[in-house]
């Protein structure tokens, strides 16, 4: 098995990657909180993760995937202040908590589909496993790592010696939320210490999302959802945790802190972060008029796989600017790619298929090697697609050409075997035939003519040396 190298956030340095149980992966990823609508920069890191877990499994790992829905619990601020995302976000749209939970489930569902995301193997949802969150507090509990309040039950960050490992920030720095519209609990020990559970009082006196529980009834807080998940599908260490940058200092230092203290067993071994997407330079919201889903690509004019194209430019590492600029060279770029496909695919079929070149091979063996290194190098995946083009367009035995080109393919998930080649019926062929003997007698006009019959038909004819090809216009 070919060495594969990540890098971890937690040790901040590129580690070759050694699963506990190989070749198992045990893989969590950060889900959505479905209150609103799944966005470009959502869309983002849900594509480094797919190509994670693609390159995983072409690299001889068999990853377990595991995504939590977050439909209860994730406040407006992430320090455990504010108001809960998804009543909020039901208020708005004057619709019921569930009502809201399920529409934005679906609509991440379908954007996901859009771009060519493999479904994770297990899909959780925070309100179907409240059990195993009260158990996981009742295990802190036991340990002495909380306390509780009039309005909540909290994970003590002092009582945590190593609280701050992954973000690298001292407690010290740790500051409580100064908004005018956030309400800190008066009880609270510690600007960083975390709701593991809160109760059904006070500004939460009328949620609609409420459990038993030994502490009174209420709803569970955020971080502690993805811990008890992740334990209950994958064991008490886990492989792999990916999400967005964002989670760093709050959401995934809280969810180490718990799992740790409750287990004494290391929670995650090698932590991922994609970092955030500008558009157009700014933070995309929807008050300065930039924020876009799927559906406003495709209203645009747009392909889906031109946008996951688009963002495999990118390393997952790097902060990136959209512009719709990029965007539309993106777009030329796929269609360049599809005719090239269906260029291969219609000599493969239709016409003398040339002797494989022996040198060209070989050149084309070391251009896959290249790419492999690549990606087995933290998913370099700008250097990767530097490659992909090489092999594109290298004039090489198109058969093994089009087998190559498949098996990058399976990294980056643009889904070319789904092309298919123009189908050559008895009427095109007719009209080929009759092209080529006009050219053969230089009647050029007559030949143009046939040339814009075709396109008519929605068709682009090449000229080239294994003879007349047929595209998609």
């Amino acid at each position: 098995m070919q060495k594969f190298f990540l890098y971890n956030t937690l040790t901040r340095r590129v580690e070759e990657f050694k699963p506990l149980n190989p070749p198992k992966v045990k893989m969590y990823a950060c889900g959505p909180t479905v209150y609103d609508y799944t966005h470009i920069g959502h869309i983002r890191t849900y594509i480094s993760i797919d190509t994670l877990r693609r390159a995983l499994e072409e690299f001889g790992f068999k990853p377990l995937h595991v995504m939590n829905i977050t439909d209860v619990g994730h406040l407006t601020d992430d320090a455990d202040e504010g108001e809960d995302k998804l009543e909020k976000g039901a208020k708005k749209r004057k619709k019921t908590v569930w009502e809201t939970a399920k529409f934005f489930s679906d609509y991440f569902f379908y954007t996901i589909d859009q771009v060519n995301i493999k479904k994770p193997h297990i899909i959780c949802r925070a309100t179907d496993h409240i059990q195993q969150m009260i158990e996981l507090i009742q295990k802190l509990e036991q340990k002495g790592y909380i306390y509780e309040t009039d309005q909540a039950v909290y994970f003590s960050v002092k009582k945590f010696k190593e609280y701050g490992k992954l973000s690298k920030q001292a407690l010290s720095e740790k500051k409580t939320a100064v908004r005018e519209e956030v309400k800190t609990d008066p009880e609270k020990k510690h600007p960083a210490d975390f709701a593991l559970w809160f109760k059904k009082k006070g500004r939460f006196a009328n949620h609609t999302m409420h459990w038993d529980s030994p502490w009174g009834q209420g709803f569970p807080g955020w971080h502690i959802e993805c811990s008890a998940m992740s334990m209950k599908y994958l064991g008490e260490t886990i492989d792999i945790h990916i999400g967005g940058e964002d989670h760093i200092p709050v959401h995934h230092e809280n969810e180490i802190a718990q799992s740790e203290a409750a287990t004494g067993k290391k929670f995650v071994r090698y932590w991922l972060h994609a970092a955030h997407l500008l558009v157009e330079g700014q933070k995309m919201s929807k008050s300065l008029g930039n924020f876009y889903t799927i559906d406003d690509i495709k209203k645009r004019g747009f392909q889906p796989v031109s946008l996951r194209l688009l963002f495999l430019n990118s390393h997952y590492r790097q902060q990136m600017n959209f512009t719709f600029k990029a965007l539309e060279s993106s777009e030329k770029a796929f269609k360049r790619l599809k005719e090239k496909i269906q260029e291969l695919l219609f000599i493969i079929k239709y016409l003398e298929n040339p002797n494989p070149q022996k040198k060209e091979n070989k050149k084309a063996k070391e251009v896959f090697e290249k790419f492999r290194n690549h990606i087995s190098n933290d998913l370099n995946l700008p250097k990767a697609l530097s490659e992909f083009w090489t092999m594109v367009d290298m004039p090489i035995d198109p058969a093994k050409k089009l087998e190559t080109i498949y098996k990058m393919d399976r990294i980056l998930g643009l889904n070319l075997d789904k092309i298919k080649a123009v189908d050559l019926s008895d009427e095109l062929k007719a009209l080929l035939k009759k092209r080529k003997d006009y050219k053969k007698r230089k009647e050029f006009a007559k030949a143009d003519a046939l040339r814009k019959k075709l396109e008519e038909k929605g068709l682009k004819i090449k000229d080239t040396p294994q003879g007349q090809i047929l595209i998609e216009k």
